[in-house]
């Protein structure tokens, strides 16, 4: 059974969320990665996860979909604002515990909540993301085609062809190299996601927030179960950002998904599901 969107407010913040399953299952917060709305996690992603006994909750960040929306340039919030706020949307479905599942930055997120609240969080799933704090190794960087992209992609936010354009390619370029790509089926994900924002332009004040107060203790304190799932092709964060990240927590486990690019693919949904419902199975 799915539930109605629903529009919160605690502590003066107000979020969009939206809620699938039984809220007698275990519990699954889906946190979506930097300037992106709960869209990302795709309605039949979520359908899989609550079919398969989870009571699952995906959310729009602050400045992105429906959530409260602050000037373009202007965040009137920091990075462990946006992590505190998975505490917010917990709050405010009365759940103590749940299993945390992060993509990309949304991943780094789930790590900083498993470390500032970690009577909050049941178990990890961190996905397409990197340590969010230093991993003692150097890292690589970003494939020469994604930072070319960054260098040279223009958009004009004020015209909504054009953001669903930049949108629709930066989407592409995430998947990688290694698959082919459904354009038409990316393209309306990326129409919905801009016409359902309050001001699809105040996304990009993610990139611009201050980190605010993050705890200091290492990842290696990081004591609830983790599993690392990242695709072999990810433009962003390569292989080794994943590997480095299930080294640095005690326990932690890699799930390798071969040619998948950055994000939760459709042709990952089966693999991906299945591998968090295990997971949160497990460890509830």
């Amino acid at each position: 059974m799915k539930l109605l969107e629903r529009m919160i407010e605690v502590s003066g913040v107000e979020l969009c969320t939206e809620a699938f399953g039984d809220p007698a299952d275990p519990p699954i917060l889906l946190v979506m990665g930097i300037g992106a709305s709960m869209l990302w996690w795709e309605e039949g992603f979520c359908r899989m996860l609550a079919d398969g006994g989870g009571f699952v909750i995906r959310y729009d960040h602050r400045d992105t979909g429906r959530s409260v929306t602050y000037e373009p340039g202007h965040p009137e919030y920091t990075g462990a604002d946006l992590v505190a706020d998975a505490v917010r949307v917990l709050d405010a479905y009365e759940i103590q515990l749940a299993h945390v599942v992060g993509v990309s930055a949304g991943g780094a997120f789930a790590q900083l909540l498993a470390l500032g609240f970690p009577d909050r969080v049941l178990s990890l799933v961190l996905i397409s993301t990197s340590p969010a704090k230093p991993a003692g190794r150097p890292l690589p960087p970003a494939t020469e085609r994604y930072r070319e992209f960054l260098a040279s992609a223009e958009v004009d936010w004020s015209d909504q062809t054009s953001v669903i354009d930049y949108l629709t390619a930066y989407a592409r370029v995430l998947a990688g190299s290694e698959r082919p790509v459904d354009g038409a089926s990316l393209r309306e994900l990326v129409r919905r996601d801009v016409e359902r924002a309050r001001n699809i332009a105040s996304s990009e004040n993610h990139g611009l927030a201050a980190e605010g107060e993050v705890p200091s203790a290492p990842l290696s304190s990081i004591s609830v179960p983790t599993l690392v799932i990242h695709g072999t092709a990810d433009p962003m964060f390569a292989l080794e950002h994943g590997q480095a990240l299930a080294d640095e927590i005690p326990g932690a486990r890699l799930l390798p998904l071969d040619g998948a690019g950055h994000g939760v693919e459709r042709a990952d949904w089966e693999t991906i599901a299945r591998a968090v419902l295990g997971h949160t199975a497990v460890n509830s």
